[in-house]
């Protein structure tokens, strides 16, 4: 009889485990997302505080539109994160506004007249593909059956939530049950 092949080299595999491995890094990946959560919540406080300062006279609107704007480009990357945390994935959408509100601030804040024609068509052509990504999103789902990845992967958050609650509770609408279940 033959023995078997013994490989040194996939000794040391032995006590490494992928499973707990990858919820480690998860865990650590969530912790750093929640400080930045806590920062960014601290830094939206202070950029509230002197946006109420720069409300004083003299009034300058570019400054309190600018700090304005600003302030709504934090709240958008907080509910980004928070939305990260809650279903594991970067809405796109989300990341889009962003992106949308981020550039109209500069246009805004450096004045349209004051800025070069050539970076003003930049910035147009910029906001086309982002609003062409927005349509994108919305209407590609209903190409493919009506399939909605985002959907899709918010009712599996909700089934596992549903599974670490007792009997009896259902927060799920039974035409989600339904598309669930055609999921799996």
């Amino acid at each position: 009889m033959q023995k078997p092949f013994r490989n040194s080299s996939n000794r040391w595999y032995g006590w490494f485990n992928r499973a707990n491995t990858v919820r480690l890094l998860e865990s650590i990946q969530d912790l750093i997302v929640i400080s930045l959560c806590m920062g960014l919540f601290t830094f939206m406080v202070i950029q509230l505080r002197d946006m109420f300062f720069s409300l004083l006279p003299p009034l300058n609107f570019q400054v309190v539109t600018s700090d304005i704007l600003f302030l709504l480009i934090l709240v958008e990357l907080f509910r980004l994160l928070i939305i990260y945390l809650q279903e594991q994935r970067v809405s796109i959408g989300v990341a889009v506004e962003v992106s949308i509100v981020s550039i109209l601030r500069e246009v805004i804040v450096h004045g349209v007249l004051e800025t070069p024609w050539n970076q003003i068509l930049a910035s147009c052509a910029f906001l086309l593909v982002l609003g062409v990504l927005l349509v994108i999103r919305v209407w590609l789902p209903p190409t493919f059956s009506g399939i909605d990845p985002e959907r899709q992967i918010s009712l599996r958050q909700k089934a596992r939530s549903k599974e670490k609650m007792p009997d009896g509770i259902d927060d799920l609408p039974h035409e989600n049950n339904r598309v669930h279940a055609a999921v799996d």
